[in-house]
């Protein structure tokens, strides 16, 4: 009883905290991504089609940025597919600029971000699948080190990376540097950036072919779980994938406080299939922060390293 209450007093989280689930960590700093030169896709005789969906509303200052992230890939079998929830701001005139560009673009009312995602997938017709919001970016060469990463690991479903976390002027403010993935600590919690994940079209039909439409924050979460529970092959990869912009008018921050964590704390009961106690939330995501804190300091040491 003494040391349930002696943790209950520590920020045990505090103490091992890396990067990951914070949405900014340092002062704002220029973007700076090293060029690994490390093209997969260079050997391919054909490129898999990549179908990218963005959901948008009422990203006008944002989804400019976005677009012009992914058409910098200058990946050549590209389906762009836009789902534009009814904006009122400039969004159209944006997405008019860029519509020689795009596959296949809508603007109606929608039941949310699942339904108009939903629908964008509906009429994609890629091997390999991905959403970016409207209001997050592109790392510089993904594209094709993702086509090269499925066909050099012909067995992987599903793929994600490391994520960058930019503010509204696009300076850096924060890191999530991952460790290896783990099922198991997936059931616990939600820590793979949504922006920097794509799979196949074997893994979204594993997972049904659609999100549910029924979460407004946490579908990306219950997709992989989906995917976990079907033995999918879900593997991280070491290379900073997106970039996710945190600002004010964001759901991420709107919504995190009420229905986030209500929509997370439900999908945890199923995964688990009990509600654990805020004691055993901590005590097991602790192995997995250690390990994200651990590769966060030895990636920070090699870049020190380099420029020494």
């Amino acid at each position: 009883m003494f040391i349930g209450k002696l943790l209950s007093r520590i920020d045990l989280v505090g103490m091992i905290r890396p990067g990951i689930g914070q949405l900014g960590s340092y002062a704002p700093r220029p973007v700076v991504l090293e060029d690994d030169n490390c093209d997969i896709a260079a050997s391919l005789s054909a490129l898999p089609k990549l179908s990218i969906v963005v959901p948008s509303l009422n990203q006008g200052a944002f989804i400019g940025g976005t677009l012009q992230s992914i058409l910098e890939q200058s990946y050549p079998n590209l389906e762009l597919i836009i789902v534009d929830g009814g904006s009122t701001d400039n969004t159209l005139s944006i997405i008019k600029q860029y519509e020689q560009h795009v596959s296949w673009w809508v603007s109606e009312s929608d039941k949310g971000q699942a339904s108009a995602i939903n629908k964008g997938f509906k009429q994609a017709t890629g091997d390999i699948l991905a959403w970016i919001n409207s209001d997050d970016k592109v790392a510089p060469g993904v594209f094709r080190f993702i086509a090269g990463y499925f066909a050099a690991n012909p067995h992987v479903h599903a793929v994600y990376g490391d994520r960058i976390v930019i503010n509204e002027k696009d300076f850096e403010i924060g890191r999530w540097i991952l460790p290896d993935h783990s099922p198991g600590a997936l059931k616990w919690f939600d820590y793979v950036p949504q922006e920097t994940l794509y799979w196949t079209r074997e893994a979204w039909e594993l997972a049904g072919e659609s999100l549910d439409e029924s979460l407004k924050f946490a579908m990306d979460w219950d997709f992989l779980l989906r995917l976990t529970e079907k033995r999918a092959q879900i593997n991280h990869v070491s290379r900073f994938l997106g970039l996710f912009r945190v600002h004010q008018q964001q759901k991420t921050i709107s919504q995190i406080s009420e229905l986030g964590f209500q929509e997370m704390r439900e999908l945890r009961r199923r995964a688990l299939g009990y509600q654990p106690t805020r004691l055993q939330f901590l005590a097991n995501i602790a192995t997995y922060l250690i390990r994200a804190r651990w590769r966060e300091i030895s990636v920070t040491m090699k870049i020190i390293k380099k420029v020494n």
